[in-house]
Formats: C-alpha cells, sequence, structure tokens
C-alpha cells in the first residue's frame, strides 16, 4: 500500500496494491515523492482517499472488509486515473465523478419505442489484452510515433532520476533484485563499478556469477544464438529422454529477435518421468566444458492444489536457472602475421547465455506453455479475464472452475482459450 499526503494539505491517500506489481508500486511511490507527496507504507487512520487500478468497487470494499475495516464510507474510493491526474498537475485535482469508483446496480428496463441508429457503430477496445491480437509491428509502430512526434517531459524526468539509474545499472545484474538493489543504494553506491570495487559486500552465488559474465549477459541475445543453444538443450535432453519434447518458450516464440535469455519447456508424453532428468543434463554439461553457472529449484507442486489467485504467481515446476558457454566459430586468420595470430588466439571465442530449464508434468504442458509464452501482461491480463468474467482461476498449472468445482482438461493452448470462451490469439500476437 502506499500511503501519500501533500505538504501543504490535510488529505491522505493509499495506492491499493492488488494488481498494481512491485515495479509499478515502486515507481508511484518514487513519482509521489518528487511531486512533494508525503509516501509511507501501511494503511492508517488518517488515511481518507483510496485509489485502485483495475479494481472494481467491490473488490475494494471486499479488500477493506479484509483489513478490519467498520465503516468505509470515510473513505473516497477513486480510480488511479484521479492520481495521474494529481501527478501530472503537482497537486491534488478535484474529486470530478468520472474519478470515483461507483457501485454497479442494475437499471429497470425501460419502455422506450426502437429507434432508428446510425449505419456506422463504435468499436469498442477490450481492458483485457487477451482479446486483442498484439504483433511486434504494432509494437514498434507505438515506438515509431513518440520518436516522430517527440518525448515525454515525465518519461525524461523518470529516465534522468538518480535512484532510477541506479536501480536499473543494479539490476541487470544476474541474480539481483529490487532488495538489494534498495539496500545498495542506502549504502551510497550508484553504479555496477562502484559495487564491483566495494570488497566488504557478500554476494550471493548467483550474483557472483552475474558480475564474471556480466558483459555478456547484458548484451542482447540474437534469434541465431537462441536457435544454437536450443540445438544444445535438445541433444543433451533427448541423450536421457528420447521422447522428449523441447520447446522454445519466452519473447522468441513470440516472434521476437533479440532478447537477454531462453527459455525452454520440457516433458515428455511418455508413461514415465525422470525425476533425474536435469540433474543428468547439467552433469553432462559439466562434462562437455558448456556450463558456466547453475541453480535448480526442485518442484513443490501438490497435485489438487487450486490455481494461484495472484495475477504474478510463481508456478511449482521444476527448473534451472543456467549460463551456459555458446562457442563461437572463429575468424579465418590464415593470412594473418603471426604477431597478429597470436592477438586472436587471446580473443574469447564463447558468450555466457541465460538458459532458464522449465520442467512440466505432460498433462500440465498446455497451460506452462502458455503462461511460460508470456508476454507477462498478456498473462495478468488472462488470468484477470479468467477470473473476473469466468469465475476460473487459472495458473501455468491448471485451469479451475470455481462454479462447477472441477478442474479443466487441456491438451493444447487452443482448447484453454475455448474453456474461458476466447477467439485463440496466436504466440506471435502476444506481445502486449
Amino acid at each position: 500500500m502506499i500511503s501519500c499526503m501533500t505538504k501543504n494539505q490535510a488529505r491522505w491517500l493509499l495506492l491499493h496494491q492488488r494488481k498494481m506489481g512491485k515495479t509499478r508500486r515502486m515507481f508511484l511511490m518514487e513519482l509521489g515523492r518528487r511531486k512533494g507527496f508525503r509516501v509511507e507504507s501501511e494503511l492508517s487512520d488518517s488515511v481518507t482517499h483510496i485509489v485502485a487500478e483495475n479494481n472494481s468497487y467491490l473488490e475494494v470494499l471486499d479488500w477493506l472488509k479484509g483489513q478490519a475495516v467498520g465503516d468505509s464510507s470515510r473513505f473516497e474510493l477513486l480510480d488511479i486515473s484521479w492520481f495521474t491526474a494529481c501527478m501530472e498537475a503537482g497537486r491534488p485535482v478535484d474529486l470530478e465523478l468520472k474519478y470515483h469508483l461507483m457501485e454497479q446496480r442494475q437499471s429497470p428496463p425501460l419502455n422506450v419505442p426502437e429507434l432508428e441508429m446510425p449505419a456506422f457503430t463504435a468499436t469498442k477496445v477490450s481492458q483485457y489484452s487477451c482479446q486483442r491480437k498484439t504483433t511486434l509491428n504494432n509494437y514498434n509502430k507505438k515506438f515509431t510515433e513518440i520518436i516522430e512526434e517527440g518525448e515525454s517531459s515525465r518519461v525524461r524526468e523518470v529516465l534522468n532520476d538518480e535512484r532510477y539509474k541506479a536501480f536499473k545499472q543494479f539490476t541487470s545484474v544476474f541474480g539481483v533484485g529490487v532488495k538489494t538493489s534498495e539496500k545498495w543504494y542506502r549504502m551510497g553506491l550508484r553504479t555496477v563499478e562502484e559495487v564491483k570495487a566495494d570488497k566488504t559486500l557478500k554476494l550471493s552465488k548467483m550474483q557472483k556469477a552475474g558480475f564474471l559474465y556480466y558483459e555478456d549477459l547484458v548484451s542482447c541475445v540474437s534469434k541465431a544464438e537462441a536457435d544454437a543453444v536450443s540445438l544444445i538443450v535438445k541433444n543433451a535432453v533427448c541423450t536421457f529422454l528420447p521422447d522428449a519434447l523441447v520447446t522454445i518458450t519466452g519473447g522468441f516464440r513470440r516472434g521476437k529477435k533479440i532478447g537477454h535469455d531462453i527459455d525452454f519447456l520440457i516433458t515428455s508424453p511418455g508413461p514415465g518421468e525422470d525425476d533425474e532428468l536435469l540433474h543428468k543434463v547439467i552433469d553432462l554439461w559439466k562434462r562437455q566444458g558448456l556450463l558456466l553457472y547453475c541453480d535448480i529449484i526442485e518442484s513443490t507442486f501438490v497435485k489438487e492444489q487450486l490455481p494461484s489467485r495472484k495475477v504474478d504467481a510463481m508456478d511449482h515446476f521444476q527448473k534451472c536457472f543456467a549460463i551456459l558457454k555458446l562457442c563461437q566459430p572463429r575468424v579465418d586468420n590464415s593470412t594473418c602475421n603471426t604477431s597478429k595470430k597470436l592477438e586472436m588466439a587471446e580473443v574469447k571465442d564463447w558468450k555466457a547465455i541465460r538458459v532458464d530449464l522449465v520442467i512440466t508434468p505432460f498433462e500440465q504442458y498446455a497451460y506452462a506453455l502458455l503462461g511460460w509464452t508470456g508476454s507477462r501482461q498478456f498473462g495478468r491480463d488472462l488470468r484477470r479475464y479468467a477470473s473476473h468474467e469466468r469465475k476460473m482461476v487459472l495458473d501455468n498449472h491448471a485451469l479451475y472452475d470455481r462454479r462447477k468445482r472441477i478442474f479443466l482438461k487441456a491438451g493444447s493452448e487452443e482448447e484453454i482459450f475455448a474453456h474461458l470462451g476466447l477467439d485463440y490469439v496466436e504466440p506471435w500476437e502476444r506481445n502486449a
């Protein structure tokens, strides 16, 4: 939660965190501070205004009941658009009716004769990205418009903010998240170079690998490199499980030409599952000299467990976060002189690539494939749609119908969309 008050007004706000996400929450907290708002993190008796994003009036009331709030009428329940208007104005704006969350009431039918309507119709854009097709061409067109029409002053202000720039650098290191970035920032550190130079810091194994291979890991992974790694992964997996299905997911499955890591989903239609498959693959890569780092997370999945209602919930599959050595062909130096040959011999002929491997039971493969393909926003909206519009709960493991109290089986992504009553959206149309 974010509660804030302007320095010159006794008006307290609280931003409802549900469906907002940690990164966006942090951004809004910083934006509020820069605009002169007092920002805190807890709900208190002083709060008079509650702002919600993608939450209905009734959902906010349910949340207040969960906070043991007896009288909710003392709050102004507002849409996020009011907070946005306040940030643009640099002060609290008037509480116009359009900003209020309103209780939806069923209007009685009116005995009004039919009117002849004009021939044209207006197309309403759905609030859910899972009901819109967003290709990379659509996505890139937005950036073209920004470039042609100029830049946003608000965006420029954020990009030039010292805290934002420091966090952007810190989180570019493999194994470093928001909490660690906050700790380093409070220590007075501002750059990756300053962190490297501070010998008092205790780094995790993952963070040490992140700094060791930093230059490679922050560089983009090309489609050609992703295809080469895909071959390495498939060969290793099929050595131990010949009928395995290995699928590249994430941005590359959505048609992107570059990325920062490569995600693979691994399953087998066969009768038996090999719980040691990941360990065998990792041992093979060690012997081949391809493994630079790995961290295996064992499965925590419980059968018959209901899907998580959190839109950003992590799944419970067995997975491995690894860094592989991708050997790259050397340039033919047969025509070079001796000194040049020696220089080129010292040039690194491989690149460190981040690879995530996820093992899923075959009966959950379709749900896992849908979730790991993304985009993140598309997945969030798909889960929100399932919950709000269909009374179902969706995650990377299953789809549960709350009305019928049954799990809905699916052998493909198309079947999942059909269960939800949605038109199928191709992977390359999910770049929301």
